[in-house]
């Protein structure tokens, strides 16, 4: 019995290999970074929020309202041996938004932060601490180093007043009306001219003299009611009983003085839990002459008993 003709099988099977060689071996069509992670969306309350997960767990949080983002980095250790044995360990770095958070994460800002290794908010809030190395800037100006918290008076108080303008020794223009710098605060901060400079000046925050709600003001009481973002820990005109609404880069609100009433006086940034279990903030102070996250003058934590924690009022995410 004559076997049929082969040929057309051997052509068919041919002309599959071929095209299965192709599929093989063609190069894939590119993928943007925007679109290749495996994230998951989570919508959280109490601030309203949206965190973005992977396998491995949070990659970043971003909050409705403000432009600071909580979001995953190598694990590092914030510390000031020289004031406090507890340390601040942990993978979160803070980031800002170009423009406040609607409720769309932006995948393609997400990535670019992700795999950004400059300085974050923290890291820059520990520019200025006693013994930090003095850098300088394109035009060989001091832009960080280490801070006072400004000159002695006669009665050897330190003098406030000092903005981010007079630690730079800079001319500052807002709207119309220019800010000049005060030759004797060269190289000091007081509490709000530390924030200012640290999420003003250093990353990019717009601020203002007169507060407006759109920018970042001035003094302590008026971040509070009028700085851009939202509250995430109300004023109840006593300390706080739960930490648990804050973030690192939260804004801390404080009525530390006993000359001014009840009115809040000092603010500083929050850093996270610290190796002791308490949470730990840092913030530009008379009695330790510029910003530390240590234990000069009062524990610089939220929790417990301590100057500090009695005087915190209130958080604030910008």
């Amino acid at each position: 019995m004559s076997r049929p003709d082969a040929r057309p099988c051997r052509a068919a099977t041919l002309l599959f290999a071929l095209i299965l060689s192709a599929l093989t071996w063609a190069p894939l069509p590119a993928v943007s970074a925007a679109s290749s992670p495996a994230w998951r969306f989570q919508t959280l309350k109490a601030p309203p929020r949206v965190q973005v997960l992977d396998a491995s767990g949070v990659v970043a949080t971003f909050t409705n309202g403000a432009r600071t983002v909580n979001v995953r980095g190598p694990v590092r250790t914030l510390a000031e041996p020289g004031t406090t044995s507890a340390t601040v360990t942990g993978a979160t770095r803070v980031r800002l938004l170009p423009t406040p958070f609607t409720g769309t994460v932006d995948r393609t800002w997400l990535e670019a932060a992700l795999a950004d290794s400059s300085p974050d908010v923290l890291a820059l809030s520990l520019q200025y601490v006693a013994g930090a190395p003095t850098t300088l800037d394109a035009a060989g100006r001091v832009v960080s180093g280490d801070a006072s918290y400004g000159p002695l008076q006669p009665d050897g108080t330190r003098q406030e007043g000092s903005d981010f303008n007079d630690y730079l020794g800079v001319r500052w223009e807002y709207d119309a009306v220019a800010d000049l710098p005060e030759a004797t605060q060269l190289g000091s901060l007081d509490c709000s001219g530390f924030v200012r400079m640290v999420m003003g000046y250093r990353s990019g925050l717009a601020m203002t003299l007169d507060p407006d709600g759109v920018r970042l003001p001035r003094r302590a009481h008026q971040m509070l009611s009028s700085a851009p973002g939202r509250v995430t820990v109300a004023s109840t005109g006593a300390q706080p009983t739960s930490t648990a609404g804050l973030a690192p880069g939260d804004l801390l609100f404080f009525d530390a003085s006993t000359d001014d009433g009840t009115a809040v006086d000092h603010v500083g940034l929050y850093l996270g839990v610290d190796s002791t279990g308490s949470a730990r903030f840092i913030s530009s102070r008379k009695t330790a002459d510029g910003p530390t996250l240590g234990d000069v003058g009062g524990r610089s934590t939220v929790t417990g008993t301590g100057h500090y924690a009695r005087a915190w009022r209130a958080a604030r995410r910008l």
